[in-house]
Protein backbone atom coordinates (compact mmCIF):
# COMPACT_ATOMS: atom_id res chain seq x y z
CA UNK A 1 0.00 0.00 0.00
CA UNK A 2 2.93 2.28 0.96
CA UNK A 3 4.02 2.31 -3.22
CA UNK A 4 0.49 3.00 -4.19
CA UNK A 5 0.00 5.75 -1.36
CA UNK A 6 3.31 7.29 -2.70
CA UNK A 7 1.74 7.22 -6.30
CA UNK A 8 -1.23 8.98 -5.45
CA UNK A 9 0.41 11.80 -3.89
CA UNK A 10 2.82 12.25 -6.10
CA UNK A 11 0.43 12.51 -8.84
CA UNK A 12 -1.62 14.62 -6.61
CA UNK A 13 1.16 17.35 -5.85
CA UNK A 14 2.47 16.92 -9.60
CA UNK A 15 -0.97 18.12 -11.24
CA UNK A 16 -2.28 20.33 -9.06
CA UNK A 17 -3.84 23.48 -9.93
CA UNK A 18 -5.27 26.36 -8.63
CA UNK A 19 -7.35 27.84 -11.65
CA UNK A 20 -9.08 26.69 -14.22
CA UNK A 21 -7.92 23.38 -15.61
CA UNK A 22 -8.97 20.71 -18.50
CA UNK A 23 -9.03 17.29 -16.92
CA UNK A 24 -8.05 14.32 -18.80
CA UNK A 25 -8.80 11.22 -16.21
CA UNK A 26 -7.28 9.31 -13.05
CA UNK A 27 -3.56 7.90 -12.81
CA UNK A 28 -3.51 3.95 -12.97
CA UNK A 29 -0.72 1.78 -11.52
CA UNK A 30 -0.80 -2.20 -11.56
CA UNK A 31 -4.10 -2.15 -13.44
CA UNK A 32 -5.54 -0.16 -10.46
CA UNK A 33 -7.32 3.13 -11.15
CA UNK A 34 -6.92 5.49 -8.24
CA UNK A 35 -9.73 8.08 -8.39
CA UNK A 36 -7.87 10.21 -6.02
CA UNK A 37 -4.37 10.20 -8.63
CA UNK A 38 -6.42 13.44 -10.56
CA UNK A 39 -4.46 14.02 -14.08
CA UNK A 40 -5.20 17.45 -15.61
CA UNK A 41 -4.03 20.12 -17.08
CA UNK A 42 -3.97 24.20 -15.59
CA UNK A 43 -5.54 26.07 -18.50
CA UNK A 44 -2.44 28.71 -17.99
CA UNK A 45 -0.59 25.69 -19.62
CA UNK A 46 -2.67 24.96 -22.46
CA UNK A 47 -1.37 27.72 -24.43
CA UNK A 48 2.47 26.04 -24.06
CA UNK A 49 1.69 23.60 -27.27
CA UNK A 50 1.05 19.78 -26.99
CA UNK A 51 1.06 16.56 -28.76
CA UNK A 52 -1.68 13.96 -28.87
CA UNK A 53 0.03 10.99 -30.38
CA UNK A 54 -1.39 7.12 -30.79
CA UNK A 55 -1.95 4.55 -33.70
CA UNK A 56 -5.43 4.41 -35.45
CA UNK A 57 -8.16 3.35 -33.08
CA UNK A 58 -6.87 4.15 -29.84
CA UNK A 59 -8.75 7.06 -28.46
CA UNK A 60 -7.00 10.11 -30.20
CA UNK A 61 -10.34 11.83 -31.63
CA UNK A 62 -12.04 11.34 -28.30
CA UNK A 63 -9.24 12.55 -26.45
CA UNK A 64 -9.41 15.84 -28.89
CA UNK A 65 -13.21 15.85 -27.93
CA UNK A 66 -12.82 15.99 -24.40
CA UNK A 67 -10.51 18.76 -24.17
CA UNK A 68 -12.04 20.92 -26.74
CA UNK A 69 -15.64 20.74 -25.22
CA UNK A 70 -14.02 21.08 -21.26
CA UNK A 71 -11.85 24.12 -22.71
CA UNK A 72 -15.44 25.23 -24.11
CA UNK A 73 -16.85 25.14 -21.08
CA UNK A 74 -14.75 27.33 -19.44
CA UNK A 75 -14.75 30.19 -21.83
CA UNK A 76 -12.12 28.89 -24.38
CA UNK A 77 -12.82 29.02 -28.11
CA UNK A 78 -11.19 25.98 -30.19
CA UNK A 79 -10.81 25.15 -33.75
CA UNK A 80 -10.08 21.93 -34.65
CA UNK A 81 -10.29 20.05 -37.80
CA UNK A 82 -12.63 17.56 -38.28
CA UNK A 83 -11.46 14.25 -40.43
CA UNK A 84 -14.35 11.78 -40.80
CA UNK A 85 -17.06 13.62 -38.85
CA UNK A 86 -16.94 12.79 -35.68
CA UNK A 87 -16.19 15.97 -33.88
CA UNK A 88 -19.44 17.29 -35.20
CA UNK A 89 -20.94 15.51 -32.11
CA UNK A 90 -19.67 18.31 -29.95
CA UNK A 91 -23.20 20.46 -31.10
CA UNK A 92 -25.19 17.82 -28.84
CA UNK A 93 -24.87 15.96 -25.46
CA UNK A 94 -23.77 12.63 -24.99
CA UNK A 95 -26.35 9.83 -24.71
CA UNK A 96 -25.75 7.45 -21.10
CA UNK A 97 -25.19 4.23 -21.90
CA UNK A 98 -23.30 0.98 -19.79
CA UNK A 99 -19.62 1.72 -20.97
CA UNK A 100 -20.11 5.42 -19.95
CA UNK A 101 -21.34 4.26 -16.49
CA UNK A 102 -18.64 1.91 -16.18
CA UNK A 103 -15.81 4.52 -16.64
CA UNK A 104 -17.30 6.94 -14.78
CA UNK A 105 -17.85 4.74 -11.45
CA UNK A 106 -14.26 3.16 -12.08
CA UNK A 107 -13.02 6.61 -12.51
CA UNK A 108 -15.01 8.13 -9.49
CA UNK A 109 -16.44 11.18 -11.48
CA UNK A 110 -19.92 12.29 -12.24
CA UNK A 111 -20.93 11.97 -15.63
CA UNK A 112 -23.50 14.52 -16.61
CA UNK A 113 -24.05 14.77 -20.70
CA UNK A 114 -23.74 18.07 -22.05
CA UNK A 115 -23.29 19.85 -25.45
CA UNK A 116 -20.96 22.84 -26.53
CA UNK A 117 -21.44 25.79 -29.01
CA UNK A 118 -20.37 24.83 -32.52
CA UNK A 119 -19.65 26.70 -35.83
CA UNK A 120 -19.48 24.74 -38.97
CA UNK A 121 -17.10 25.75 -41.37
CA UNK A 122 -16.03 24.11 -44.92
CA UNK A 123 -12.78 24.52 -47.03
CA UNK A 124 -14.29 26.54 -49.93
CA UNK A 125 -17.87 25.74 -49.30
CA UNK A 126 -16.65 21.82 -50.18
CA UNK A 127 -19.36 19.82 -47.77
CA UNK A 128 -21.52 21.39 -45.65
CA UNK A 129 -20.55 24.25 -43.45
CA UNK A 130 -19.28 28.13 -43.68
CA UNK A 131 -17.25 28.23 -46.45
CA UNK A 132 -13.30 29.32 -45.26
CA UNK A 133 -11.73 31.13 -48.16
CA UNK A 134 -8.36 32.84 -48.88
CA UNK A 135 -6.84 34.57 -51.70
CA UNK A 136 -3.95 33.22 -53.46
CA UNK A 137 -1.82 36.82 -52.19
CA UNK A 138 -2.67 36.17 -47.99
CA UNK A 139 -1.71 32.20 -48.98
CA UNK A 140 1.67 33.46 -49.71
CA UNK A 141 4.34 31.94 -51.84
CA UNK A 142 6.04 29.01 -49.83
CA UNK A 143 2.60 27.82 -48.84
CA UNK A 144 0.98 27.28 -52.14
CA UNK A 145 4.56 26.31 -53.27
CA UNK A 146 4.11 23.29 -50.97
CA UNK A 147 0.66 22.54 -52.20
CA UNK A 148 1.83 22.55 -55.86
CA UNK A 149 4.83 20.39 -55.18
CA UNK A 150 7.29 22.82 -55.95
CA UNK A 151 10.96 22.54 -55.89
CA UNK A 152 13.31 24.70 -54.21
CA UNK A 153 13.84 26.60 -57.67
CA UNK A 154 10.51 26.74 -58.36
CA UNK A 155 9.49 28.19 -55.17
CA UNK A 156 11.89 30.72 -55.50
CA UNK A 157 10.79 31.44 -58.10
CA UNK A 158 6.77 32.04 -56.97
CA UNK A 159 8.20 33.95 -54.57
CA UNK A 160 9.47 36.42 -57.57
CA UNK A 161 6.14 36.08 -59.33
CA UNK A 162 4.10 37.00 -55.68
CA UNK A 163 6.73 40.13 -55.77
CA UNK A 164 6.17 40.96 -59.22
CA UNK A 165 2.23 40.81 -58.66
CA UNK A 166 2.82 43.31 -55.76
CA UNK A 167 4.49 45.84 -57.10
CA UNK A 168 2.69 46.22 -60.11
CA UNK A 169 -0.79 46.74 -58.20
CA UNK A 170 -2.12 42.99 -59.68
CA UNK A 171 -3.97 41.51 -56.63
CA UNK A 172 -3.37 37.77 -57.05
CA UNK A 173 -7.22 36.89 -55.45
CA UNK A 174 -7.60 33.38 -57.29
CA UNK A 175 -5.38 30.88 -58.95
CA UNK A 176 -6.92 32.26 -62.35
CA UNK A 177 -5.24 35.43 -61.31
CA UNK A 178 -1.93 33.89 -60.65
CA UNK A 179 -2.01 32.08 -63.88
CA UNK A 180 -2.82 34.52 -65.95
CA UNK A 181 0.20 36.89 -64.53
CA UNK A 182 2.32 33.71 -65.00
CA UNK A 183 1.04 33.50 -68.87
CA UNK A 184 1.46 37.19 -69.04
CA UNK A 185 5.58 37.38 -67.94
CA UNK A 186 6.58 34.18 -70.81
CA UNK A 187 4.14 35.99 -73.56
CA UNK A 188 5.35 38.76 -75.98
CA UNK A 189 3.85 41.50 -73.97
CA UNK A 190 5.27 40.58 -70.79
CA UNK A 191 9.06 39.65 -71.67
CA UNK A 192 10.30 42.69 -70.62
CA UNK A 193 8.70 42.41 -67.46
CA UNK A 194 9.92 38.41 -67.40
CA UNK A 195 13.96 40.31 -67.41
CA UNK A 196 13.20 43.13 -65.37
CA UNK A 197 12.59 40.44 -62.44
CA UNK A 198 15.13 37.85 -63.31
CA UNK A 199 15.17 34.43 -61.91
CA UNK A 200 12.33 33.03 -63.40
CA UNK A 201 12.58 31.11 -67.01
CA UNK A 202 9.90 30.26 -69.33
CA UNK A 203 10.61 26.40 -68.59
CA UNK A 204 9.76 27.25 -64.82
CA UNK A 205 7.15 28.82 -65.62
CA UNK A 206 5.24 26.07 -67.69
CA UNK A 207 5.83 23.87 -64.36
CA UNK A 208 3.72 25.94 -62.57
CA UNK A 209 0.98 26.35 -65.25
CA UNK A 210 0.60 23.07 -65.54
CA UNK A 211 1.11 22.21 -61.57
CA UNK A 212 -1.98 25.27 -60.99
CA UNK A 213 -3.95 23.59 -63.56
CA UNK A 214 -3.84 20.22 -61.71
CA UNK A 215 -4.59 21.84 -58.68
CA UNK A 216 -7.72 23.39 -60.17
CA UNK A 217 -8.75 19.88 -61.82
CA UNK A 218 -9.08 18.55 -58.63
CA UNK A 219 -11.40 21.41 -56.76
CA UNK A 220 -8.67 23.43 -55.87
CA UNK A 221 -10.17 26.65 -57.46
CA UNK A 222 -12.89 26.34 -55.20
CA UNK A 223 -10.60 27.19 -52.05
CA UNK A 224 -8.72 30.55 -53.65
CA UNK A 225 -10.54 33.90 -53.81
CA UNK A 226 -13.01 36.34 -51.91
CA UNK A 227 -14.32 36.62 -49.23
CA UNK A 228 -11.47 36.15 -47.13
CA UNK A 229 -12.00 34.21 -44.28
CA UNK A 230 -11.62 36.48 -40.85
CA UNK A 231 -9.65 34.26 -38.28
CA UNK A 232 -11.23 37.04 -35.89
CA UNK A 233 -14.35 34.77 -36.21
CA UNK A 234 -12.23 31.57 -34.38
CA UNK A 235 -12.48 33.79 -30.94
CA UNK A 236 -16.18 33.82 -30.21
CA UNK A 237 -17.68 33.18 -26.83
CA UNK A 238 -21.57 32.65 -26.03
CA UNK A 239 -23.39 32.34 -23.07
CA UNK A 240 -19.68 32.45 -21.19
CA UNK A 241 -18.67 29.24 -23.63
CA UNK A 242 -16.09 29.26 -26.01
CA UNK A 243 -17.25 28.27 -29.57
CA UNK A 244 -15.57 25.64 -31.35
CA UNK A 245 -14.80 25.63 -34.85
CA UNK A 246 -14.69 22.59 -36.52
CA UNK A 247 -13.63 22.45 -39.75
CA UNK A 248 -15.48 19.90 -41.69
CA UNK A 249 -12.94 17.95 -44.05
CA UNK A 250 -14.69 14.31 -45.01
CA UNK A 251 -15.41 15.82 -48.64
CA UNK A 252 -11.55 16.96 -49.15
CA UNK A 253 -9.75 13.66 -47.30
CA UNK A 254 -8.57 12.92 -50.89
CA UNK A 255 -6.77 16.36 -50.61
CA UNK A 256 -4.40 15.82 -47.91
CA UNK A 257 -1.56 18.64 -49.11
CA UNK A 258 -4.23 21.29 -49.65
CA UNK A 259 -6.23 20.87 -46.59
CA UNK A 260 -3.26 20.72 -44.27
CA UNK A 261 -1.14 23.54 -45.85
CA UNK A 262 -4.34 25.45 -45.28
CA UNK A 263 -4.66 24.92 -41.76
CA UNK A 264 -1.20 26.16 -41.43
CA UNK A 265 -2.07 29.07 -42.84
CA UNK A 266 -5.24 29.61 -40.44
CA UNK A 267 -2.46 29.15 -37.67
CA UNK A 268 -0.06 31.81 -39.68
CA UNK A 269 -2.84 34.32 -40.22
CA UNK A 270 -3.76 34.03 -36.06
CA UNK A 271 0.00 34.73 -35.58
CA UNK A 272 0.32 37.93 -37.70
CA UNK A 273 -3.63 39.03 -36.99
CA UNK A 274 -3.22 38.66 -32.58
CA UNK A 275 -1.18 41.23 -30.73
CA UNK A 276 1.09 40.06 -28.39
CA UNK A 277 -0.69 39.46 -24.44
CA UNK A 278 2.08 37.38 -22.47
CA UNK A 279 1.14 35.13 -20.36
CA UNK A 280 -2.84 34.58 -19.52
CA UNK A 281 -4.71 32.85 -17.28
CA UNK A 282 -5.67 30.48 -19.92
CA UNK A 283 -5.57 31.03 -23.59
CA UNK A 284 -7.21 32.86 -25.98
CA UNK A 285 -7.73 30.05 -28.58
CA UNK A 286 -6.29 26.56 -28.72
CA UNK A 287 -5.77 25.06 -31.74
CA UNK A 288 -6.05 21.48 -32.63
CA UNK A 289 -3.76 20.63 -35.77
CA UNK A 290 -5.67 17.18 -36.73
CA UNK A 291 -3.14 14.80 -39.01
CA UNK A 292 0.15 16.88 -38.07
CA UNK A 293 2.33 13.95 -40.33
CA UNK A 294 0.79 15.34 -43.41
CA UNK A 295 2.11 19.08 -43.32
CA UNK A 296 5.46 17.64 -42.86
CA UNK A 297 5.61 15.39 -45.45
CA UNK A 298 8.14 16.02 -47.80
CA UNK A 299 8.40 19.82 -46.46
CA UNK A 300 11.99 21.61 -46.84
CA UNK A 301 13.93 22.65 -44.29
CA UNK A 302 12.91 26.08 -44.62
CA UNK A 303 9.50 25.02 -44.32
CA UNK A 304 9.63 23.32 -41.49
CA UNK A 305 11.78 26.42 -39.65
CA UNK A 306 9.07 28.82 -40.76
CA UNK A 307 6.32 26.32 -38.87
CA UNK A 308 8.66 26.05 -35.64
CA UNK A 309 9.19 29.94 -35.67
CA UNK A 310 5.28 30.38 -35.80
CA UNK A 311 4.28 27.67 -33.09
CA UNK A 312 7.27 29.30 -30.53
CA UNK A 313 6.39 32.63 -31.24
CA UNK A 314 2.34 32.68 -31.07
CA UNK A 315 2.57 31.34 -27.78
CA UNK A 316 2.65 34.77 -26.54
CA UNK A 317 -0.49 35.73 -28.73
CA UNK A 318 -2.51 33.86 -26.68
CA UNK A 319 -2.70 30.82 -29.09
CA UNK A 320 -2.16 27.19 -27.31
CA UNK A 321 -1.53 24.33 -30.43
CA UNK A 322 -2.23 20.95 -30.15
CA UNK A 323 -0.30 18.65 -32.99
CA UNK A 324 -2.51 15.45 -33.89
CA UNK A 325 -1.21 12.27 -34.81
CA UNK A 326 -0.16 8.40 -35.32
CA UNK A 327 3.82 8.75 -34.26
CA UNK A 328 5.70 11.47 -32.21
CA UNK A 329 8.10 11.27 -34.86
CA UNK A 330 5.58 12.39 -37.75
CA UNK A 331 6.58 16.12 -36.20
CA UNK A 332 10.26 17.31 -36.73
CA UNK A 333 12.60 17.42 -33.58
CA UNK A 334 12.00 21.30 -33.97
CA UNK A 335 8.37 21.47 -33.73
CA UNK A 336 8.15 18.46 -31.20
CA UNK A 337 10.50 20.22 -28.69
CA UNK A 338 8.29 23.09 -28.40
CA UNK A 339 5.08 20.46 -27.34
CA UNK A 340 5.36 20.14 -23.44
CA UNK A 341 1.60 18.47 -22.77
CA UNK A 342 1.72 15.21 -23.92
CA UNK A 343 -0.97 12.36 -24.49
CA UNK A 344 0.71 9.42 -25.52
CA UNK A 345 -1.99 6.61 -26.69
CA UNK A 346 -1.01 2.90 -27.31
CA UNK A 347 2.44 2.99 -30.36
CA UNK A 348 2.39 -0.35 -32.50
CA UNK A 349 5.75 -2.10 -33.28
CA UNK A 350 4.90 -3.84 -36.01
CA UNK A 351 7.42 -2.33 -38.16
CA UNK A 352 10.73 -1.41 -38.16
CA UNK A 353 9.96 2.26 -38.28
CA UNK A 354 7.18 1.96 -35.35
CA UNK A 355 9.93 0.09 -33.50
CA UNK A 356 12.41 2.89 -33.78
CA UNK A 357 9.47 5.45 -33.19
CA UNK A 358 8.45 3.55 -29.88
CA UNK A 359 12.52 4.21 -28.45
CA UNK A 360 12.17 8.11 -29.59
CA UNK A 361 8.93 8.32 -27.92
CA UNK A 362 10.44 6.76 -24.82
CA UNK A 363 13.14 8.91 -24.41
CA UNK A 364 11.40 12.04 -24.85
CA UNK A 365 9.44 11.27 -21.54
CA UNK A 366 10.57 12.57 -17.86
CA UNK A 367 12.34 9.43 -15.95
CA UNK A 368 9.63 6.96 -13.85
CA UNK A 369 10.21 4.00 -11.58
CA UNK A 370 6.58 3.86 -12.08
CA UNK A 371 6.21 2.35 -15.96
CA UNK A 372 8.44 0.45 -18.30
CA UNK A 373 7.58 2.96 -20.71
CA UNK A 374 9.02 0.72 -23.62
CA UNK A 375 6.76 -1.66 -22.94
CA UNK A 376 3.83 -0.51 -21.05
CA UNK A 377 3.04 1.87 -24.23
CA UNK A 378 2.24 -0.99 -26.44
CA UNK A 379 -0.08 -2.51 -23.92
CA UNK A 380 -2.43 1.05 -23.65
CA UNK A 381 -6.02 0.15 -24.22
CA UNK A 382 -8.48 2.28 -26.10
CA UNK A 383 -8.80 5.22 -23.80
CA UNK A 384 -5.97 5.28 -21.93
CA UNK A 385 -2.63 7.06 -22.83
CA UNK A 386 0.48 8.18 -21.30
CA UNK A 387 0.52 11.90 -20.12
CA UNK A 388 2.66 14.12 -19.24
CA UNK A 389 2.33 18.02 -19.12
CA UNK A 390 3.55 21.23 -18.33
CA UNK A 391 2.47 22.50 -14.07
CA UNK A 392 1.82 25.71 -13.19
CA UNK A 393 4.94 26.48 -12.49
CA UNK A 394 6.56 25.01 -16.05
CA UNK A 395 8.00 22.14 -14.50
CA UNK A 396 7.03 18.53 -16.28
CA UNK A 397 5.14 16.46 -14.58
CA UNK A 398 5.38 12.48 -13.47
CA UNK A 399 4.51 9.74 -16.22
CA UNK A 400 0.95 8.73 -15.65
CA UNK A 401 -0.81 5.85 -17.29
CA UNK A 402 -3.97 7.67 -17.41
CA UNK A 403 -7.64 6.56 -17.64
CA UNK A 404 -9.43 8.97 -19.71
CA UNK A 405 -12.58 10.71 -18.59
CA UNK A 406 -15.56 9.71 -21.78
CA UNK A 407 -16.62 12.91 -23.27
CA UNK A 408 -20.40 14.05 -22.07
CA UNK A 409 -20.64 15.06 -25.70
CA UNK A 410 -22.86 13.01 -28.47
CA UNK A 411 -19.39 10.54 -29.48
CA UNK A 412 -20.89 10.14 -32.81
CA UNK A 413 -20.85 12.14 -36.50
CA UNK A 414 -24.33 14.04 -37.24
CA UNK A 415 -26.18 14.00 -40.52
CA UNK A 416 -24.60 16.67 -43.32
CA UNK A 417 -28.39 18.19 -43.39
CA UNK A 418 -27.85 19.45 -39.76
CA UNK A 419 -24.68 20.43 -40.22
CA UNK A 420 -25.74 22.88 -43.42
CA UNK A 421 -28.31 23.84 -40.75
CA UNK A 422 -26.41 24.80 -38.45
CA UNK A 423 -24.20 26.55 -40.38
CA UNK A 424 -26.80 28.44 -42.64
CA UNK A 425 -27.97 29.93 -38.92
CA UNK A 426 -25.22 31.70 -38.58
CA UNK A 427 -24.46 35.18 -38.39
CA UNK A 428 -21.62 34.94 -40.44
CA UNK A 429 -23.65 32.92 -43.25
CA UNK A 430 -24.09 36.16 -45.61
CA UNK A 431 -20.62 37.11 -45.33
CA UNK A 432 -19.39 34.13 -46.55
CA UNK A 433 -21.91 32.24 -48.58
CA UNK A 434 -21.24 33.45 -52.03
CA UNK A 435 -17.73 34.00 -53.63
CA UNK A 436 -17.35 37.51 -54.57
CA UNK A 437 -15.22 38.65 -58.05
CA UNK A 438 -13.86 41.89 -57.63
CA UNK A 439 -11.17 43.79 -59.76
CA UNK A 440 -7.71 41.72 -60.05
CA UNK A 441 -4.83 40.53 -61.93
CA UNK A 442 -6.73 38.64 -64.32
CA UNK A 443 -8.85 41.67 -65.32
CA UNK A 444 -5.97 44.32 -64.95
CA UNK A 445 -3.81 42.26 -67.39
CA UNK A 446 -6.36 41.72 -70.11
CA UNK A 447 -6.69 45.40 -70.03
CA UNK A 448 -3.30 45.92 -70.71
CA UNK A 449 -3.32 43.54 -73.68
CA UNK A 450 -6.44 44.99 -75.03
CA UNK A 451 -4.76 48.25 -74.94
CA UNK A 452 -2.05 46.64 -76.81
CA UNK A 453 -3.67 45.39 -79.36
CA UNK A 454 -6.45 48.68 -80.19
CA UNK A 455 -5.92 50.13 -83.59
CA UNK A 456 -4.15 53.51 -81.92
CA UNK A 457 -1.46 51.73 -80.92
CA UNK A 458 -1.60 47.73 -83.39
CA UNK A 459 -0.02 48.35 -87.02
CA UNK A 460 -2.70 48.75 -89.52
CA UNK A 461 -4.29 45.77 -91.21
CA UNK A 462 -2.96 46.37 -94.44
CA UNK A 463 0.86 45.99 -92.97
CA UNK A 464 -0.01 42.49 -92.45
CA UNK A 465 -0.86 41.92 -88.95
CA UNK A 466 -3.39 39.91 -87.57
CA UNK A 467 -6.03 41.37 -85.44
CA UNK A 468 -5.29 40.17 -81.56
CA UNK A 469 -8.18 37.49 -80.44
CA UNK A 470 -9.49 39.32 -76.93
CA UNK A 471 -8.52 37.54 -73.71
CA UNK A 472 -10.29 34.62 -72.76
CA UNK A 473 -13.04 36.23 -70.46
CA UNK A 474 -12.80 34.74 -66.74
CA UNK A 475 -15.09 31.23 -65.61
CA UNK A 476 -18.25 33.22 -63.94
CA UNK A 477 -18.29 33.35 -60.17
CA UNK A 478 -21.49 33.19 -58.36
CA UNK A 479 -21.34 37.12 -56.98
CA UNK A 480 -19.84 40.31 -57.49
CA UNK A 481 -17.85 42.19 -55.03
CA UNK A 482 -20.53 45.20 -54.96
CA UNK A 483 -22.39 45.40 -58.20
CA UNK A 484 -21.69 49.38 -58.15
CA UNK A 485 -23.41 49.42 -54.40
CA UNK A 486 -20.62 51.31 -51.74
CA UNK A 487 -22.76 50.38 -48.99
CA UNK A 488 -22.49 46.41 -50.22
CA UNK A 489 -19.08 46.72 -51.10
CA UNK A 490 -18.16 47.89 -47.76
CA UNK A 491 -19.88 45.55 -45.95
CA UNK A 492 -18.65 42.92 -48.06
CA UNK A 493 -14.83 44.41 -47.08
CA UNK A 494 -13.09 43.08 -43.71
CA UNK A 495 -13.87 46.35 -42.09
CA UNK A 496 -17.74 45.46 -43.28
CA UNK A 497 -17.56 42.29 -41.92
CA UNK A 498 -16.59 43.23 -38.04
CA UNK A 499 -19.35 45.93 -38.52
CA UNK A 500 -22.21 42.60 -38.92
CA UNK A 501 -20.24 40.56 -36.38
CA UNK A 502 -20.94 43.60 -33.55
CA UNK A 503 -24.21 44.06 -34.52
CA UNK A 504 -25.04 40.15 -34.76
CA UNK A 505 -23.56 39.48 -31.21
CA UNK A 506 -25.64 42.54 -29.91
CA UNK A 507 -28.69 41.51 -31.76
CA UNK A 508 -28.48 37.49 -30.97
CA UNK A 509 -27.76 38.75 -27.03
CA UNK A 510 -31.02 40.82 -26.97
CA UNK A 511 -32.99 37.44 -28.29
CA UNK A 512 -31.43 35.53 -25.70
CA UNK A 513 -32.21 37.69 -23.06
CA UNK A 514 -35.84 38.25 -24.12
CA UNK A 515 -36.30 34.42 -24.26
Amino acid sequence: MAKETEFVERIAAGYAAKGAVVELGRGMLGGTTYPDAVVQIPASMCNRHGLIAGATGTGKTKTLQLMAEQLSAIGVPVFAADMKGDLAGLLHPGERNDRVDERATDLGVEWAPAGSPVEFLALGGLGPGLPVRATVSAFGAPLLAKVLGANDTQTSSLSLVFRYADENALPLLDLTDLRAVLQWLTSDEGQADLKAIGGLSSATAGVLLRSISELEQQGGEEFFGEPEFSVADLMQTRDGKGVVSCLELAAVQDKPKLFSTFLMWLLAELFEELPEVGDLDQPKLVFFFDEAHLLFADASKEFVDQVAQTVRLIRSKGVGVFFVTQLPDDVPGEVLAQLGNRVQHALRAFTPRDAKALKAAVTTYPKTKDYDLEEDLTQLGTGEAMVTILSERGAPTPVVWTKLRPPVSRMSAIGDDEIDAVAKASPRWLLYAEDIDRDSARERLAARMGAAASPAAAPAPDQGEEEREPAPARPKRRAKADDGNAITGYLKSREGRQMINTVARGVFGLLRKRR
